[in-house]
């Protein structure tokens, strides 16, 4: 996802990387896509994103409500995020939300795609994710206590897809441009991360920007923090804003936590960093936010970092 100015460095496994992803076979990102969520250098995604529930998998302290759902399709929960966000027979439910998203439902196509994006690398091999969670589990990884934990949590939540349902950034992308097609602002500020805005001249993507700070919305503001990050240095659209550098992209992440994104211990959003990318915190009872600030945020930056979030959380233009 992005490079970090770490006082420490991340809690990847007591591992070599390459010894890691020689165990793992290399299957793949993590979390949205690098679009909402989903950078390997805890960014987003990811996701991603989200900080609410406890997944339904194990206990952890209480989080901040999910925001609900902006449109409702026929039948579906009233709160879609938070439905995802516990994390339980996520293909049953996908495929509920695929329906609702042809029938033009964009809150429902945007949380298809991060359903997708939190499964895909489990789907591309359900029995070799199976078998590297049992290897891992068998090297003893002490430093790492979350890690097989969390690789639970996915294989427990995504069982039913496969190979066959061909999950990859292609599909992604398409449901993300659905969505968007459809008023969904966080699918919308996905695609500017995943490289293939909706329109790609500076006025539309400072604009789309301002659109994700105003909304104030949670999922919105994790989906576009990597487009905001080291990729946004030099760009003239974002001149003034909250952009260019590693602390940016950490700062509206750390502003959607706030927001009351789902960011716990046991959130979606930390389970994709540890399970599919190895970025585990050596706490696993530590929520998102405190794992910034503890693992990529040298003390005498806090200050900084806090003021760019404040900046964020209830601000207008995105000025500094």
């Amino acid at each position: 996802m992005f490079s970090l100015l770490a006082k420490k460095p991340w809690y990847l496994l007591a591992l070599p990387v390459a010894v890691l992803l020689g165990v793992l076979g290399y299957r793949g990102g993590i979390g949205l896509h690098a679009g909402g969520g989903g950078n390997a250098e805890l960014a987003a995604v990811g996701a991603g994103a989200e900080v609410s529930t406890a997944n339904g998998f194990s206990s952890g302290p209480a989080q901040p409500e999910v925001a609900a759902s902006t449109a409702i399709g026929p039948g579906l929960p009233v709160d879609l995020r938070a439905v995802f966000e516990r994390g339980r027979d996520l293909y049953a439910f996908a495929r509920e939300l695929r329906a609702a998203a042809d029938a033009g439902d964009a809150e429902a196509a945007w949380m298809v795609s991060r359903i997708h994006d939190y499964c895909g690398v489990y789907a591309m091999d359900p029995r070799g994710y199976a078998l590297d969670s049992s290897t891992l589990a068998s090297m003893g990884l002490s430093d790492v206590p979350g890690l097989n934990a969390a690789r639970e949590r996915v294989s427990v939540g995504c069982v039913g897809f496969t190979t066959a349902d061909a999950i990859g950034r292609g599909v992604i992308l398409q449901e993300r441009q659905q969505a968007a097609a459809a008023g969904n602002l966080a699918a919308e500020a996905a695609l500017l991360a995943m490289g293939e805005p909706l329109k790609r001249d500076a006025d539309y993507r400072r604009g789309l920007v301002e659109r994700v700070l105003n909304s104030q919305d949670p999922e919105a503001f994790l989906a576009v923090s990597s487009a905001m990050g080291v990729t946004a240095a030099g760009d003239d659209a974002y001149r003034g804003m909250v952009a260019g550098d590693q602390f940016s992209q950490l700062a509206w992440q750390v502003a959607a936590c706030r927001l009351g994104l789902a960011c716990g211990p046991n959130s979606m959003l930390m389970t994709s960093y540890c399970a599919n990318g190895g970025i585990c915190s050596k706490d696993p009872g530590q929520d998102f936010e405190s794992f910034v600030y503890d693992a990529a945020v040298p003390r005498q930056s806090e200050g900084r970092m806090n003021q760019l979030v404040d900046s964020l959380r209830g601000a207008r233009g995105g000025k500094r």
